[in-house]
């Protein structure tokens, strides 16, 4: 017997328990847990911030035009259905046979899917299969990478078994290193107040020039980018993972003058725009043990991404990156963040 996916349509409550005792993963109360009925008679538990009573519909917005918006959605075993979720909560995403999509996953060291190092095999085929769902042809969809230590970039991919999920779908792997790059000049350019690299010759170059990049060729031939990162503790994972389209040798040289918060800022100012999906299903925290969240992430705006995912963790030290980004400017849509907090590192 095949099956047959179904959209739910319209969703009412069928039940509301109030809880008021905090639990590990539960530490903010009171919250409500409803049970849900869609229109062909299947019935699940969601946890909700909002008190609702029976009867009510539950309506999801979407949010179309903000670009600064950041989409959220829990999973339990269906990485399709969540990443579908999130990318139609932000975007009418314009896709068909002749668009040339390239997909940027994180890809930085030969490690086995379990360490939540790389963006994990079972999402890149996710959005593989959404890609072609929406039409797109496999032979016009490139996933690209690129190693800036001394790791061949063939040793991850493989490791990581990203390269069996390309190879299932007779996609070849990118090797940013061996492509063309342009050179694109970002000259608007202020120092950032919270810049680390302080001596005064350092200052002059800085306030006296902008920037110069060496960005890949394959950015610029591309209808639609996709950044894919997997989303790490203390660290701002979707911001970081573009900076794998520069040149390794322009990106080391920069890296010597200036913050990586400079860098991220002004290299997002001469890219084209790109959207971001972030894995959060399983994720790395600070000593490179595993918690398991079962979130996914859509936004066009990395850095916005990487603050709510903190706000999310509880994270107490955010990166430099992150600093002037408030939580209370970030518009979120799909699941409340104060429904999926807890302090990842303390349990």
């Amino acid at each position: 017997m095949e099956l047959e996916k179904r959209r739910s349509e319209k969703i009412k409550v069928i039940g509301v328990s109030k809880v008021n005792i905090p639990t590990m993963f539960h530490p903010k109360v009171p919250y409500f847990v409803l049970v849900l009925e869609d229109e062909n008679g299947n019935k699940w538990a969601q946890k909700s911030m909002k008190e609702y009573k029976i009867g009510d519909e539950l309506k999801e917005l979407s949010s179309f035009e903000a670009k600064d918006t950041v989409a959220i959605w829990r999973i339990k075993y269906d990485i399709l259905e969540g990443i579908e979720k999130v990318v139609e909560l932000i975007s009418s995403l314009n896709i068909n046979q002749n668009s040339k999509i390239l997909i940027l996953p994180t890809l930085i060291s030969p490690k086995h899917s379990y360490f939540a190092e790389n963006t994990s095999p079972q999402f890149l085929e996710s959005i593989i299969k959404y890609l072609t769902e929406k039409k797109a042809k496999l032979e016009n969809i490139k996933v690209a990478g690129q190693s800036f230590d001394e790791i061949p970039i063939e040793a991850s991919v493989q490791k990581s078994q990203l390269l069996e999920v390309c190879q299932n779908y007779k996609i070849m792997p990118l090797d940013l290193a061996k492509a063309n790059f342009v050179k694109k000049t970002q000259d608007n350019f202020t120092p950032h107040h919270f810049s680390e690299k302080g001596s005064s010759e350092t200052s002059s170059t800085k306030s006296g020039a902008g920037f110069t990049f060496e960005i890949s060729e394959e950015v610029f031939k591309a209808d639609l980018i996709i950044n894919l990162p997997i989303l790490k503790m203390g660290k701002n994972s979707a911001a970081e993972n573009v900076l794998k389209f520069l040149r390794k040798e322009n990106y080391l040289g920069l890296k010597y003058l200036y913050s990586e918060a400079e860098i991220i800022g002004n290299l997002n100012q001469v890219l084209p725009q790109y959207l971001t999906i972030a894995e959060a299903l399983s994720v790395q925290k600070r000593g490179q043990f595993i918690a398991h969240l079962g979130l996914i992430f859509a936004s066009f705006n990395p850095l916005n991404l990487d603050r709510v995912f903190a706000e999310i963790c509880l994270l107490k030290e955010l990166p430099e990156s992150l600093k002037k980004v408030k939580i209370e400017d970030v518009p979120i849509i799909g699941r409340k963040v104060e429904e999926l907090q807890y302090d990842i590192e303390k349990y």
